[in-house]
């Protein structure tokens, strides 16, 4: 079957990862329906100029769920833990699953975690585990997509300044090694799990594009922002915890455990390493 007039619902299609599926699939010839809670908001409209259909809902709701839903072909499904917390994350992650075998979706493609299946203990991890079940006991066609560490991470508004003064932070040991990926390669891989889905169903693919020591990642930090910048174990855990302990337990995985992605296994025109990914960062 052709993929031109194919539809594809991108939930989180104002978001990084969302929006970076929806740009991919729109260049490769898909309908795209992207599902928003603002459909006036600036990120909504760039997809709508583009050529995205911008739909209204709510990932808590299963009437606008179920309408969104309705005649894709394919539904890219992520949720943000952060906004919510896990066990909202896991309902939301549930009503989209519910309502894309109530509309016999050909093709489902779910944006999990790095490690997910491992028993990690971290709670945004054990959430999206928790999905990834749901979704294989449905019997939907599924694809998991489990990315690694976000480069843009380190581009929050505190992550940015503290970069531009000398400094990369991260609550782990300067010789810890993290794998990271640029959500644009996870847009990248979901497009073409939706084009060629007789390749990536049933799959489970954990996705990364570079991994370095945390000292390292500094040294390559240094040219790009025209400065020295040294990595810093800071803030202390001890202090993390009080504050966020889902992102404490997750920088003590870091320490003792990590991502395993196989990159070079992965090796994709489209995946970038990390000095291609600050190639294209305006630091300044």
């Amino acid at each position: 079957m052709s993929r031109h007039g194919r539809i594809a619902l991108v939930t989180g299609a104002t978001g990084r990862q969302g929006g970076a599926v929806a740009r991919h699939l729109l260049k490769r010839g898909w309908k795209v329906r992207a599902l928003t809670r603002k459909p006036s908001s600036a990120a909504a409209e760039a997809l709508a100029a583009l050529g995205a259909e911008v739909v209204q809902g709510d990932l808590t709701d299963r009437a606008s769920v179920g309408r969104a839903v309705a005649g894709c072909d394919g539904v890219y499904g992520v949720q943000n833990t952060w906004e919510h917390g896990p066990e909202t994350e896991v309902r939301q992650g549930q009503i989209l699953a519910d309502a894309a075998q109530a509309a016999g979706t050909q093709h489902f493609v779910y944006s999990s975690v790095g490690g997910a299946e491992r028993n990690t203990g971290i709670p945004h991890f054990e959430s999206k585990w928790e999905i990834e079940q749901y979704l294989a006991g449905l019997g939907l066609r599924t694809t998991v997509l489990r990315p690694v560490f976000f480069m843009e991470n380190l581009l929050t508004p505190e992550n940015v300044q503290s970069i531009l003064g000398g400094t990369f932070a991260l609550s782990v040991h300067p010789d810890t090694r993290l794998q990271m990926i640029a959500t644009d390669d996870i847009g990248a891989f979901g497009a073409m799990a939706f084009d060629v889905p007789e390749e990536w169903v049933g799959r489970a693919v954990e996705l990364a594009g570079d991994e370095m020591t945390m000292a390292e990642y500094a040294e390559h930090l240094s040219p790009a922002v025209g400065r020295a910048v040294a990595f810093v174990e800071a803030p202390a855990l001890e202090e993390v915890r009080k504050v966020n302990p889902d992102w404490a337990t997750m920088c003590e995985w870091f320490i003792e455990h990590g991502y395993t992605a196989d990159i070079p296994r992965l090796r994709h025109p489209a995946l970038k390493g990390f000095d291609a990914w600050l190639g294209g960062v305006a630091w300044k």
